[in-house]
């Protein structure tokens, strides 16, 4: 499956309701995150799980610094987000520059939209950052185990993956 649709969950029925609609203060966070993980000493303190990806537009050409929460796993970085307008900007095969509280280095991205690597991904994800599958209405058990039907129902909602391999 590689497109999201309203079929049955085939892992059960969710323990939540979903993700959280977004937030109205989302830009003013993002533009206060940017700031604060280029300030020196506390750039690396903020950025512990955060990264900001340099995106250019594909018919602007502007750059966009957009501050994501991030999880290393076998030798990459896993970004799980909405469709967002930006999103659509990563291609295969074309580096991106991304900046983790200090210098920017380049990255190979693949953005992964199938409900088989969502899903997968996003329990790597949310047992490393409780935080991203609270938000993303991915609730945990008592063992911290994701619940697989929540992971499905987040990928109905349009949550895809970014995996970047950083050079």
């Amino acid at each position: 499956m590689t497109e999201q649709t309203p079929e049955t969950n085939p892992y059960g029925t969710p323990t939540t309701s979903g993700p959280e609609p977004l937030r109205s203060y989302q830009k003013q966070l993002n533009t206060v995150m940017r700031t604060l993980l280029k300030v020196p000493f506390l750039g690396p303190q903020v950025g512990k799980r955060l990264c900001v990806l340099h995106v250019v537009g594909r018919k602007s050409g502007k750059v966009y610094d957009i501050p994501v929460a991030y999880t290393r796993h076998d030798g990459d970085i896993l970004i799980g987000t909405g469709k967002w307008a930006w999103v659509k900007n990563i291609r295969k095969g074309t580096p991106l520059a991304v900046s983790f509280g200090g210098p920017k280095r380049t990255a190979d991205a693949e953005v992964l939209t199938d409900a088989e690597s969502v899903v997968r991904l996003s329990d790597v994800i949310a047992r490393d950052n409780k935080q991203w599958a609270k938000f993303n209405g991915i609730g945990l058990d008592a063992q911290g185990n994701p619940n697989k039907a929540d992971a499905y129902q987040s990928w109905q909602k349009g949550t895809v993956i970014i995996r970047l391999t950083v050079h």
